[in-house]
């Protein structure tokens, strides 16, 4: 509540979340979830996932972001027949559990606090699929990306294992908020291999790093505020493999509404192929609560570091 009599100075998101199992795969290892933070009790807010009613019978839902905050995450499962499913969703819950029971029971509620519940979820998810992979041997080498969007007063911690991406769009224009953990990102920031020759390499899917291969686990942390107007997305590869940056801005800033958006996008990837399973998260943000973009203002990557003094 604004500490000025009728002055709303809430942040609300209209969010929508779709995944598809694309033209080339058997199954969907893909998962997501969009949930929302309260210190209600036995209450945790609405959380919502690929089978959630909510998002099978339309309606964008618009939500007012607590003092808790809100949750966003995509997970790309790999392994096999069965592991990349059980790694993805299995990842997906742990970390929306872990959120959920430690960060809304913290009795010290600051960005900070949030940004360690955050990091400290995605590592407990690691150990926990990578626990999961050692007592079944069919499940042996599973595991999965996790690009996780924690929303609080204003802002948005972004934790990330792998090469899930997350785009803020500003002013129509998109910046990746997160850097592909991935052997050709690497060459590319060595110089040793052009963004072009990136994009075409047999390489491209390798990564350096996903939840549940290794016991341990480096999670890649991130801050940046919010504008009011801006779209946060969230994709699998099999979005952002076939439709470029540019493209995903222009449909999503065309798109009337998030869920319009996320139909386009993944109808995209499919006509382009659909080499593998499709998974996109939108979230547009509006109130007074967020300050308003000016016309030149740049998005900029700021490494988070809670440990830090």
């Amino acid at each position: 509540m604004s500490d000025f009599p009728g002055e709303d100075r809430h942040v609300y998101a209209q969010v929508w979340g779709l995944s598809d199992v694309g033209q080339s795969r058997t199954e969907n290892q893909d998962a997501f979830l969009i949930a929302e933070l309260r210190d209600t009790g036995s209450e945790e807010g609405f959380i919502l996932g690929p089978d959630s009613p909510e998002l099978q019978d339309g309606g964008d839902p618009l939500v007012t972001i607590g003092p808790r905050g809100m949750l966003l995450l995509v997970a790309d499962g790999m392994g096999g027949a069965a592991g990349g499913a059980v790694a993805s969703r299995l990842a997906t819950s742990v970390i929306a559990e872990q959120v959920v029971q430690g960060w809304t029971k913290d009795r010290v509620q600051t960005p900070i606090r949030f940004a360690h519940h955050l990091r400290d979820a995605v590592r407990q998810a690691n150990a926990r699929v990578h626990a999961r992979a050692l007592e079944r041997p069919e499940l042996t080498g599973m595991g999965t990306t996790a690009t996780v969007a924690g929303i609080l007063d204003g802002m948005v911690y972004m934790a990330q294992v792998g090469d899930s991406r997350a785009y803020l769009l500003r002013n129509g224009k998109p910046t990746q908020l997160t850097r592909d953990q991935s052997m050709v990102q690497e060459l590319v920031d060595q110089g040793a291999m052009t963004l072009e020759e990136a994009e075409r390499s047999v390489h491209r899917s390798v990564l350096l790093q996903a939840l549940g291969t290794e016991p341990e686990v480096k999670v890649a942390l991130t801050y940046h505020p919010l504008r009011r107007g801006d779209t946060l997305l969230l994709c699998s590869d099999g979005l952002s493999g076939p439709v470029s940056d540019q493209e995903i801005a222009g449909l999503v800033t065309e798109a009337p509404s998030p869920e319009a958006a996320c139909s386009r996008l993944v109808s995209l990837a499919n006509e382009r192929g659909g080499p593998d399973n499709i998974t996109v998260v939108i979230a547009r943000f509006s109130g007074e609560g967020c300050s308003p973009a000016t016309p030149d203002e740049e998005v900029k990557l700021r490494p988070f570091d809670p440990d830090s003094p």
